[in-house]
């Protein structure tokens, strides 16, 4: 079958809190460890091994996800403008592009108004959580006004894109049974480098100065590219993310889903964790602390919330202090920042604001 059915920064001066591990496998070293031409588990001490065992990491990332597809000779993106509304700041574009044969992706399009002078803009990638307005839950139109974070850098001057994830907002309805990816996941990677490339097409856009937001659903798609995609100099991730171990459902998600870890497992995500490895984290190859690992030695930064009922903060911790590792290899510790509200799965103002200074200290430099 095509598918298988208040809050302290980390940084290096501040060590963390040692955190009982729950069953699963032990991830002690395995970071600063690559696998050899004999299958032998060597250290990791140069610069050219750090790449073997990055390299890895995004194998075995999709042995679960499915292969990322072969990116040459891909169409034109044949980009269509469908609607505009100009604001103070900024114009928003509704456009939909290609990306591949037959596949075409929906999302808003930011443009800065030019103050005359600039000639061009640092960019973002801006992810959306698990909303069905998509693209627009990241305009301020949800609920959540936290979660504006694209209408707001579009503000600070980025030029910013917002897609939508398969099955949410303009790509309503989704038969992910019908497509050409093993998972979901793997579809959102795809679209969102290409969501790069066309950034880079743009004479406006500063090509060296991309970046990436997301929170939730957007939060882990967000780390997911910045693993696959070095373009990104900056992965920002709100509420996204812990170890496999520490992800936390409520006992009616478990009922729906059969395990804990089932609702990772649907095809909007990796249906591979159920029918290959059997929701059994020790069977898993990858897991968080890895893929940020290979985002190394870009900035990545965390929102991740004492109060987060899904992604608990003690996986986060742990993940932390592993990618630390080799954030210290690579000689940027400072690059790895996390910070720990004390709020529930939101990303709260006072952080996004932090985030968006490094984003400005990153991209506009």
């Amino acid at each position: 079958m095509k598918k298988y059915l208040a809050g302290a920064i980390y940084s290096a001066l501040i060590i963390l809190a040692a955190c009982t591990t729950p069953s699963g496998k032990d991830n002690t070293h395995s970071l600063l460890y690559f696998e050899d031409s004999t299958h032998k588990e060597v250290p990791v001490t140069t610069i050219a091994d750090w790449e073997k065992k990055r390299s890895q990491i995004l194998d075995d990332m999709q042995k679960v996800m499915g292969v990322l597809p072969d990116r040459k000779g891909l169409p034109d993106f044949d980009l269509n403008f469908t609607d505009s509304l100009r604001e103070d700041k900024y114009t928003r574009f509704t456009i939909n592009f290609l990306v591949a044969a037959n596949e075409r992706l929906t999302a808003y399009l930011y443009m800065p108004h030019s103050n005359g002078t600039q000639q061009t803009y640092p960019a973002m990638l801006a992810l959306h959580e698990t909303d069905s307005l998509g693209k627009g839950s990241v305009d301020g139109q949800g609920k959540n006004k936290n979660l504006a974070y694209a209408k707001e850098l579009a503000q600070r001057g980025y030029i910013v894109i917002a897609p939508d994830y398969p099955s949410f907002g303009d790509l309503q309805p989704y038969d992910f049974d019908k497509d050409r990816y093993e998972s979901g996941t793997m579809k959102g990677i795809f679209d969102h480098m290409r969501c790069v490339d066309l950034l880079q097409t743009m004479s406006n856009v500063n090509p060296e100065k991309i970046g990436v937001i997301g929170h939730s659903l957007g939060g882990h798609n967000a780390t997911f590219v910045g693993a696959f995609d070095t373009r990104l100099k900056i992965v920002v991730t709100s509420s996204g993310w812990t170890l496999f171990d520490y992800y936390n459902t409520g006992e009616k998600t478990i009922e729906k889903y059969g395990h804990r870890l089932g609702p990772w497992a649907i095809p909007r995500y990796m249906p591979l964790l159920r029918e290959k490895y059997s929701l059994d984290s020790t069977k898993i190859p990858f897991d968080f602390d890895e893929v940020i690992a290979a985002i190394a030695p870009r900035v990545y930064f965390s929102n991740s919330p004492i109060g987060d009922k899904n992604f608990d903060v003690n996986g986060v911790k742990k993940g932390i202090e592993e990618a630390m590792q080799v954030y210290r290899f690579l000689k940027v510790p400072d690059n790895l920042q996390v910070y720990y509200p004390d709020s529930g799965h939101d990303f709260p103002t006072e952080i996004r604001m932090k985030a968006y200074n490094m984003i400005d200290k990153v991209l506009k430099n």
